[in-house]
């Protein structure tokens, strides 16, 4: 495969990844989108504020091309986790706005390199922080996915809304009856398996 082939495979994927998490969101009110839905806080509209920043990172400052709105952001936020929840003032319009105009700025990052463009990740270990842009766009592609992973989790745990899309729930048999009856029997089985049942 050549090199602008890899590169379209590659953005594509983060071009998916990135639709996923904005469709985990729709249909939300402001309390399920922000809410906390596991013991470390994960919550869906952080999941993309987090995803915004760290391209805006990524496809900005690593390559000599920051995102003036996002410049800078962890020095100005110190505080631990920080860019995985959004606070009241932070509307989903706005997080949802960040992440488009971030996606578009990395987009023609990526599609004015070559995947062998130099970059320095400064807060990477200094055997590893020069990087091109194609190690950048696999990072960042799988760092999408996994938190697509997080949200597929989270908006099954609101409503039980599960999938790629609307239109592709990416489950073979997906219906409410065969979902619970599934569940039953891999309670069943886990209960058996650890001698409870």
């Amino acid at each position: 495969m050549s090199a602008p082939d890899q590169k379209d495979v590659l953005h594509r994927y983060l071009r998916q990844g990135r639709e996923v998490l904005r469709w985990k969101l729709e249909g939300l009110g402001e309390y399920d989108a922000r809410r906390p839905l596991t013991p470390t806080g994960t919550n869906l509209l952080g999941l993309v504020k987090h995803l915004a920043i760290i391209e805006s990172d990524y496809f900005g400052e690593v390559f000599g091309r920051p995102v003036d709105e996002t410049a800078g952001w962890f020095e100005r936020h110190p505080e631990p986790d920080a860019d995985m929840w959004a606070t009241e003032t932070e509307s989903r319009e706005h997080v949802l706005g960040l992440y488009a105009r971030v996606a578009e700025h990395s987009d023609a990052t990526i599609a004015e390199l070559d995947l062998d463009a130099p970059g320095r990740v400064p807060h990477w270990p200094a055997d590893r922080a020069e990087v091109t842009l194609g190690q950048v766009l696999v990072h960042v592609a799988t760092e999408t996915h996994r938190h697509a992973g997080h949200a597929d989790v989270c908006r099954e745990l609101v409503d039980g809304a599960v999938g790629l899309r609307p239109d592709n729930p990416n489950l073979g048999g997906n219906g409410a009856a065969r979902r619970q009856g599934h569940r039953a029997r891999l309670e069943r089985e886990a209960r058996r398996a650890a001698g409870l049942a």
